[in-house]
């Protein structure tokens, strides 16, 4: 079924919808960037997040990277025809993708539409698995440096996203899994790696962000923590890019 689904995103016949989601300054509670979350109809019309079919190990490495592709284009070319906006743009990119050549042919032509600068741009590496090898992940860190665009990891603390990757990436930002969020009230042990993790970052001064808060006492853990900033549905659910992003003029 992913792989029909698939194949209907590709051929056009099922068209994708870009959302975006805010990440919050906690400092002040004010959106401090935006995440694109790529979505599509399922056959009852209702919209789902493309996440999962990039995640499903059943399809061909291949055609996941064809649709990631497929996806960023669509992203790019909302943002290219959306107004300024003074915030930073988190776009997601698989490991899978980084190794893909047509990606790098790609994206420098995507960043010279948009109507933001590259620096406000903000590559986030969606987990590590799909590319084991450090020296790799260093070249690929270095190489989305060189275009002007900084670089975040997701899902730290979670599956493949270890610390070693994490390191030779040199993030710009990194993100707390919800997995560490999640019930972090009640879980010291979570709350104290947050708490390290939150230290490590400002050490570093690398930006640091706790995916997945969806209640008050969550939010709390989070903010007692020290973490800087926040996403998750307690601050509201995604939104069609027209309606989340109104945009500043420059």
């Amino acid at each position: 079924m992913h792989e029909i689904i698939l194949r209907n995103i590709l051929a056009g016949a099922c068209r994708t919808v870009t959302f975006a989601h805010p990440i919050i300054s906690l400092r002040d509670g004010h959106p401090a960037a935006q995440e694109m979350l790529t979505r599509y109809p399922d056959v009852q019309g209702r919209l789902r997040t493309i996440g999962h079919l990039l995640a499903d190990p059943a399809l061909p490495p291949a055609l996941r990277a064809e649709l990631d592709l497929g996806c960023l284009g669509a992203v790019f070319a909302a943002l290219a025809g959306h107004p300024v906006t003074d915030q930073l743009i988190f776009v997601n990119v698989s490991p899978l993708t980084l190794e893909h050549p047509q990606f790098w042919n790609r994206i420098q032509p995507w960043l010279w539409d948009l109507p933001i600068p590259p620096h406000r741009v903000v590559v986030e590496v969606s987990g590590t698995g799909g590319a084991r090898d450090l020296d790799q992940m260093e070249r690929i860190g270095r190489r989305l440096r060189e275009l002007g665009v900084r670089v975040a990891v997701d899902n730290l603390g979670a599956g493949s996203a270890t610390l070693a990757h994490m390191a030779r990436l040199a993030p710009d930002f990194i993100k707390a899994d919800r997995s560490l969020v999640s019930d972090a009230h009640r879980r010291p042990t979570q709350a104290a790696l947050l708490e390290a993790l939150a230290r490590f970052a400002a050490r570093l001064r690398v930006g640091f962000i706790a995916e997945g808060i969806e209640t008050a006492e969550e939010l709390q853990a989070v903010l007692d923590a020290g973490v800087p900033w926040g996403q998750g549905f307690i601050f509201g659910q995604p939104e069609p890019l027209r309606v989340a992003l109104p945009g500043v003029r420059a």
